[in-house]
């Protein structure tokens, strides 16, 4: 049993979303910051995950690849938070789910898609 390519797009656009909107909350809502003005924390996280969101809309494949490769520096980042910061140990371990989401849809559909752009 083969699962189609459209499945793990789907989860891409889950985990690229959920990233998304996990990065808009975090530092605004939820967790504001008392170091750093928020629309610098804000230009700092969010930037990397829109360089390849048109693409990954579109389903061009090596957007979907620039995706599954950006997504690594938010599971790196999630991964830091969540054994140095106890407390928003929570966020950051939505963050590492997201992102290997993101990471893995984006990696499966590439792989799956054929040789088409």
């Amino acid at each position: 049993m083969k699962i189609k390519t459209i499945y793990y797009h789907s989860m891409a656009l889950a985990g690229f979303f959920g990233l998304f909107v996990l990065l808009m909350l975090w530092p605004t809502i939820l967790v504001p910051s008392v170091h750093f003005p928020v629309a610098l924390v804000l230009l700092i996280t969010v930037t990397p995950l829109l360089l390849p969101m048109r693409g990954l809309l579109n389903r061009n494949r090596k957007s979907c690849a620039w995706a599954a490769y950006i997504s690594l520096i938010y599971f790196i980042h999630g991964s830091a938070e969540a054994y140095a910061n106890t407390d928003e140990r929570l966020y950051a371990s939505l963050e590492i789910m997201l992102s290997l989401m993101l990471f893995l849809g984006s990696t499966f559909y590439v792989r799956f898609s054929g040789n088409h752009s």
